[in-house]
């Protein structure tokens, strides 16, 4: 099992590197945000985001994954899996956005973009369409193992895009319809990019049996791909509308700084999955999901509590001409942090809770999580943020995350039980718990004892037994090679 493990840290760094490099460039997103948009129009920014993150779901309607299901079915052959439906999300996102364009002023009024700022709704209706467009090609990167191809693509855009938003915000001073302009500029050098794989793979014929097929697919899928847009971004649209545009503006920079966590979610979650799925017949398999979560929690704990204890650092560390990665305007919102990091948290134990029911083949179980997910979310932000402002829309997150993981582990429980090692996630909880009332009465405190702070985590846990035998033991054997 231990080989097993160490195989699992190794693929975490490979799968998850373009993942990394992409979101790391990512953030030098926030410092020009920052700086250049006043919290009020970076709030704007933000919400029109969040409506076209549930719009890309409606946009796509799961063609890409019903392309790669029904890859190689169709009645000519392979290639006329690709056309029908290319064609299919290059009409219905022309037509899309062409209504919003049209509408624009209504659309914006609905919303809640400040007058004189519609040409950001259209700017946004030819984003959604472009990146739908594009959905096809790079699913077909993926069914072609083109790894490094769908990397750099994806990679190139991120980079081009942050170049042109310094561009349009720093030097040409463009504010909010900037943001709009590059992230349109970026989505169109992405589709000319994947420009020879449509040129490849496409081929004038419509399968209209195949396509009915894709939509019986790919259409359920909506309504759980908005559940799931809806724990992650709907926070925003709902302070928009209760709290204002600069209180959306000084929580989405600050909700971004989870990065840290997030990214640890990420690369595990991309390299689990291919990692677990071939050993789902091994008679090891239930002891070694128990033992990865046992391994995620206890590291998590400490990466939360670092980064809880040292953001403050970390947003006032000087940029070229000395001014701070995030302008002092925003760091009001920084007790959001936290909060956040522990929604991620628990959206990594959702990650290791959906193994057992990817292996029962209950697939169906998840979209009732993620349903419930969503629902708690907008109530708790009902509830909490007229009384906590911005730090009650983190911690329903929070909320909805840890509803979540808890759901799906009761329903996995009944499909394919798994025997959790619950004694020692105890004791990675009593740690956690310790070192977070400490984080909490020390949060002043200079940087030195705050880093001994970090440490009381590996500590409690090395003191309480959490080293399980056959781990001691591996130890031992290592320390003897290299003595």
């Amino acid at each position: 099992m231990l080989r097993d493990l160490k195989s699992l840290g190794r693929d975490t760094v490979i799968y998850g590197l373009s993942t990394v490099v992409g979101r790391l460039v990512n953030v030098f997103l926030l410092p020009i945000y920052t700086h250049y948009l006043a919290p009020g129009d970076y709030g704007v920014a933000s919400t029109v985001f969040a409506y076209l993150a549930f719009l890309n779901v409606v946009y796509a309607y799961g063609m890409d994954l019903a392309f790669m299901r029904f890859s190689g079915r169709g009645k000519d052959g392979e290639t006329g899996n690709f056309s029908t439906p290319f064609f299919s999300v290059a009409a219905t996102s022309i037509l899309l956005s062409a209504a919003i364009y049209v509408f624009a002023g209504p659309v914006a009024r609905l919303a809640d973009v400040p007058p004189g700022l519609e040409n950001v709704v259209k700017l946004s209706a030819w984003i959604l369409a472009l990146d739908a467009i594009a959905i096809v090609p790079f699913a077909e990167l993926r069914l072609a193992r083109r790894a490094t191809a769908y990397a750099g693509i994806k990679t190139a855009n991120i980079i081009l895009n942050v170049a042109l938003t310094y561009f349009f915000l720093g030097r040409l001073r463009l504010g909010v319809p900037g943001v709009f302009l590059a992230a349109m500029a970026a989505s169109s050098a992405t589709l000319t990019m994947l420009a020879p794989v449509v040129a490849k793979k496409l081929e004038f014929k419509f399968d209209r049996p195949l396509h009915k097929e894709m939509l019986r697919f790919g259409l359920p899928l909506i309504p759980a791909g908005i559940a799931s847009m809806v724990v992650q971004v709907i926070d925003r649209p709902i302070m928009m509308r209760m709290s204002g545009d600069a209180a959306v503006g000084i929580y989405t920079a600050n909700y971004k700084l989870g990065i840290f966590m997030q990214l640890i979610i990420n690369m595990f979650d991309m390299a689990w999955r291919p990692f677990i799925l071939p050993r789902a017949e091994s008679p090891d398999v239930k002891r070694l999901i128990a033992r990865v979560l046992t391994y995620f929690c206890a590291g998590s704990a400490v990466v939360v509590i670092a980064v809880s204890l040292f953001i403050r650092d970390v947003v006032a560390l000087p940029l070229l001409g000395g001014k701070p990665l995030i302008h002092p305007d925003y760091w009001s919102g920084l007790p959001v942090v936290p909060w956040v990091l522990l929604a991620y948290f628990f959206n990594g134990v959702y990650y290791n809770f959906l193994t057992p029911v990817n292996l029962a083949k209950r697939n169906d179980l998840v979209a009732v999580a993620t349903a419930l997910g969503a629902i708690v979310n907008v109530a708790a932000i009902l509830i909490l943020l007229p009384r906590w402002g911005i730090v009650g829309a983190a911690a329903a997150t929070l909320l909805a995350y840890v509803v979540m993981a808890c759901v799906l582990y009761f329903l996995a429980q009944k499909v394919y039980p798994v025997d959790y090692e619950w004694a020692r996630l105890t004791r990675v909880a009593a740690a956690f718990s310790a070192s977070g009332a400490l984080a909490w009465y020390f949060w002043d405190s200079p940087l030195w004892s705050r880093g001994l702070i970090v440490l009381t985590i590996p500590v409690i846990l090395a003191a309480s037994g959490f080293v399980a035998e056959d781990e001691r033991a591996a130890l031992r054997r290592r320390l003897a090679r290299s003595a």
